[in-house]
């Protein structure tokens, strides 16, 4: 058959490999349209991208510069807002403010403030705060007379004294505090004493350096002092603002400023910088200069700006390509998402699938196509040699039986009134008519089944009743001895009698056939089905050669014989093709459930009803 398909594989191949060259071809320049066009848009995107980068740095060094000056004034004055800024000077951090306390919850501060209070009212204290003390009780006393002028030179004295003799910080605050604190008279407080709370002394009476205020001194040295110290000279410094009329809103918001803590600069930090997505950090020289900023709203102005000025529609946004914690400025790089950008790439993508999907069904059709000549013509050339083999078949089989016949009939005539021993042959004669009767009836009912021609007439069967008719037809159509078993019970279905009895005669033939023991045994068992309502399974079983398991399916083809290992099994290879489609005629189904060398198993599916079928003519 191979050399008869030889000429049309070749063709096929030849067709078919043309046809691939060119779908490779088409497939090709379909791929570089698609990537032309995602060119297109990337070219668009990266101009886009390098803008808005572009845009971006301009926006922090602008941002930076025009902040300068606060940036400055936070530097140098505790009360001004210092939040967002940074500032750092030779590896020592001034902005954000390190507004941590000493740890602990020692108060010296507020030992010493209650005991300046008590030497104060009730005798004279030690060194260094006998002259301070003694001048603070002659000013107390002029302006408890009244004295304005008296009181206004003794106060002048006062601080002179308190600037020309400094002391550390945790005992000239707690004094401060008292001294405002006993010599505020709201309005009529004098000038300089006023003054220290919030201005400092004047440079004629060397507070220059020494003071800037009690407020701002107070966050100044604030690391000087433990919180609970902290807290008490607050809420002092506090009141006695009130009481004076000063400001203090600012004073308190930079004593409750969460500072951000220590900004850990990454090394080599030489160009502008951007940190963690919330600091931009300059560097010149000693100095590093920054502030926090909103990287968020940025990028949504900057967007919505480019909107505006129409290089993308709405919807339009941009992000961090690379969202590292330490971006230089010239390495940062911002990715543009434009919806329409989004669904351009979409539609080309799903138009090169579309694409590819077509020249995908157009070389499956092709090789379809081919399968399909080759399967014909292999089909043709099958049919043919079915049909001879049929012949050939047929003709052996029937030519056997009434050789038979004639050979045994002939001797009949002749010698049966002479010897006894001649009686069997008419037996003889009437097996091999039957068998020849029993193929030819498995060729007209083989035909009348496939053509759709048996009008099939369903009767309720006791299947016991059937059992008992299969008995009789093995005693007079086989030769050799056979033992069946049957355990069905009251199984019945609906089922024609005529095609049920050809159905149990062509597996037990086929058992007797393809079988070396002696007696053999056929066992047939019924069994409701597992799901109510589905009518009855039956299993067939006998102790023949086996079928081999790849055979299985093989074995319900028409024509189809297995190798007897033995002597010749004759036969047309129709019988279990024809139980195939009897069973298949109600509705029913037949497989072999297993098979060895000791024996085969069928298995019988038979429908608990079926509509009767209208009848046709034959």
């Amino acid at each position: 058959m191979l050399r008869r398909l030889l000429p049309t594989l070749i063709a096929i191949g030849c067709g078919l490999l043309a046809l691939s060259f060119g779908l490779v071809a088409l497939q090709r320049i379909f791929a570089q349209e698609r990537e032309d066009s995602r060119a297109q848009l990337r070219s668009r995107r990266d101009a886009l991208e390098e803008y808005a980068t572009q845009a971006l740095r301009h926006t922090f060094s602008k941002q930076l510069e025009g902040n300068l000056t606060a940036l400055h004034a936070a530097m140098g004055d505790p009360l001004a807002p210092s939040e967002g800024f940074f500032l750092q000077f030779r590896g020592h951090q001034f902005l954000p403010r390190l507004t941590l306390s000493t740890p602990g919850a020692r108060t010296p501060a507020r030992r010493q403030y209650r005991e300046l209070s008590r030497a104060l009212t009730e005798g004279t204290p030690a060194e260094p705060w006998v002259e301070r003390l003694s001048r603070l009780r002659a000013v107390e006393a002029a302006l408890t007379a009244k004295k304005l002028t008296l009181a206004n030179r003794l106060s002048d004295d006062l601080l002179r004294y308190h600037a020309e003799h400094p002391l550390p910080p945790e005992q000239e605050l707690p004094f401060v505090l008292l001294l405002l604190e006993r010599l505020q008279r709201g309005p009529s407080t004098p000038p300089l004493v006023r003054a220290l709370l919030r201005d400092g002394l004047p440079e004629d009476l060397g507070g220059i350096e020494r003071s800037a205020g009690l407020q701002r001194d107070l966050l100044r040295e604030r690391w000087r002092f433990t919180q609970p110290d902290f807290n008490f000279l607050l809420a002092h410094v506090v009141r006695v603002s009130t009481a004076l009329g000063e400001p203090s809103a600012d004073f308190l918001a930079r004593a409750q400023e969460p500072g951000t803590g220590m900004l850990m600069l990454p090394e080599g930090l030489n160009g502008p910088t951007l940190i963690g997505e919330r600091w931009y950090v300059e560097r010149k020289g000693e100095v590093v200069r920054g502030l926090a900023v909103d990287l968020d709203a940025l990028l949504r102005d900057l967007a919505r700006d480019m909107s505006e000025r129409g290089h993308f529609g709405k919807g339009g946004s941009l992000r961090l390509k690379h969202p590292d914690a330490v971006q230089p400025l010239e390495t940062l790089r911002l990715e543009v998402s434009v919806p329409e950008w989004t669904a351009a790439e979409a539609a080309i993508e799903q138009r090169y699938g579309l694409k590819t999907i077509l020249v995908a069904v157009c070389g499956a059709l092709a090789v379809a196509i081919g399968v399909m000549a080759v399967v014909a013509q292999r089909g043709r050339y099958r049919y043919i040699e079915l049909k001879s083999d049929f012949v050939a078949t047929v003709s052996h089989e029937l030519r056997t039986p009434l050789a038979s016949i004639r050979l045994l009939a002939e001797t009949l005539e002749r010698k049966l009134s002479k010897a006894p021993e001649m009686r069997e042959y008419p037996e003889r004669i009437i097996q091999a008519a039957d068998g020849l009767h029993f193929l030819v009836e498995n060729i007209l009912s083989f035909n009348r089944i496939d053509k759709g021609r048996w009008n099939i007439k369903p009767t309720r069967i006791k299947f016991d009743e059937s059992i008992a008719m299969l008995r009789s037809d093995l005693v007079d159509n086989t030769s050799v001895p056979v033992r069946l078993t049957a355990d069905v019970g009251d199984a019945e279905f609906k089922f024609d009698p005529s095609l049920l009895r050809l159905l149990l005669i062509n597996l037990a033939r086929n058992a007797c056939a393809y079988n070396r023991r002696s007696p053999v045994e056929l066992s047939i068992r019924a069994y409701p089905h597992p799901r109510p309502g589905y009518g009855c399974v039956v299993l067939f079983s006998d102790n023949g050669i086996g079928i081999p398991k790849h055979e299985w399916e093989n074995v319900f083809r028409d024509f189809y014989r297995l190798d007897s290992q033995g002597s010749e099994v004759h036969g047309s290879g129709l019988g279990l093709a024809l139980c195939r489609r009897i069973m298949a005629l109600h509705g029913g189904s037949i497989a072999i459930e297993n098979s060895s060398p000791q024996g085969t198993t069928f298995s019988l599916f038979f429908p608990e009803t079926r509509h009767e079928r209208p009848e046709q003519p034959s």
